[in-house]
């Protein structure tokens, strides 16, 4: 389901029948892909289609989604938030010392790592506006900031004991493989969904990416869309980073790789496959969903194909560059028709 706004009239295409149009979105493309490789892989590889590995799979999707999730968001306004994986480092670490140092229980450190997700989406968000600076250098230094802060108070210790429940929650499984984190994942998706198609404030962030002028000519508070949007990025970065620290069942400085780079790459994956325009005003949240799946699906695979971790990474890479000449692509062609149109 991509969601934005309606093309013009001088643009639209013959209506097709529902069935058909269906076959040619990006999301069944996503979809059909999604079981190829699964086919391909699980007859290459007899450890792929076991109920140890489906499991652990599930964990990792379900957080690769949520950190598309984070991005997307913001990628629906035209901006970017690369200090993704230094927020949910940030809050993670904030959960530990919530949780440990602190001894609050879970109704307490939970929430409170989510608002510090928030404020840090948040303070993007404000920095953004009040500087007029585009998004990616704001959160290029935030990014560094954050993570460096983060190590400077908690000197970079782990939290490891944190309660029970917290790793229990993450070890669950449903039907023998389904863990609750993938259902959690699918639980935000349809929250994001309905705020895009049935709210005014997810009509006004998609109506920011795609003409920031009109949208403020029709009544759109930009400033105030903004921050909002990296707010709920935060959030969503936050909610990630518990989800690692239930997989893992503590709170590491390192979750995320250094100042929280290993998750750049899963969070533009994902969005961009799904189909959401760089240049903001079009989003899917199923095609993100489903564009994150297929990323932890090869990454999987290929690993148990024993592919050295640098060849994945080059492959993703690859992967990201071919989605964003494809979307350019399209967006070309689209152009012509519309002008032929016209």
């Amino acid at each position: 389901m991509t969601l934005g706004l309606p093309e013009r009239a001088g643009t639209a295409r013959p209506a097709l029948p529902r069935a058909a149009s269906w076959l040619l979105t990006n999301e069944f493309g996503l979809l059909a892909l999604i079981v190829g490789f699964g086919v391909a892989f699980a007859l290459g590889t007899p450890g792929f289609g076991s109920p140890f590995n489906l499991f652990t799979l599930g964990r990792v999707m379900a957080i690769d989604i949520m950190i598309g999730f984070a991005m997307m968001v913001v990628i629906a306004t035209g901006g970017l938030n690369l200090s993704v994986g230094a927020i949910g480092v940030c809050s993670a670490m904030t959960f530990g010392c919530l949780s440990e140092r602190a001894g609050l229980p879970l109704a307490f450190a939970i929430p409170g790592a989510l608002a510090l997700g928030g404020c840090l989406g948040a303070l993007n968000g404000q920095l953004i506006v009040r500087s007029g600076l585009h998004s990616f250098i704001i959160t290029l230094a935030t990014m560094s900031v954050f993570f460096g802060v983060m190590v400077f108070v908690t000197r970079a210790e782990a939290f490891r004991a944190l309660p029970a429940a917290i790793s229990a929650f993450g070890k669950a499984r449903y039907f023998g493989y389904v863990s609750p984190l993938l259902i959690v994942s699918a639980g935000v998706g349809l929250s994001l969904a309905a705020l895009y198609r049935l709210t005014p404030l997810g009509r006004e962030m998609l109506a920011a990416g795609a003409s920031a002028p009109a949208a403020e000519l029709s009544g759109v508070r930009l400033g105030r869309t903004y921050v909002l949007c990296h707010l709920l990025s935060g959030v969503l970065a936050g909610i990630a980073a518990l989800m690692v620290v239930a997989r893992t069942g503590a709170a590491l400085p390192s979750m995320a790789g250094d100042l929280g780079q290993d998750w750049l790459l899963p969070a533009f994956l994902g969005p961009v496959l799904g189909g959401a325009a760089l240049a903001g005003g079009r989003v899917s949240v199923l095609g993100a969903f489903l564009g994150s799946a297929l990323v932890s699906e090869i990454t999987n695979g290929l690993l148990q194909f024993r592919v050295g971790e640098f060849w994945v990474q080059t492959y993703l890479g690859l992967l990201l560059l071919i989605a964003v000449l494809l979307d350019l692509g399209r967006r070309k062609f689209l152009a012509s028709i519309g002008s032929v149109a016209r």
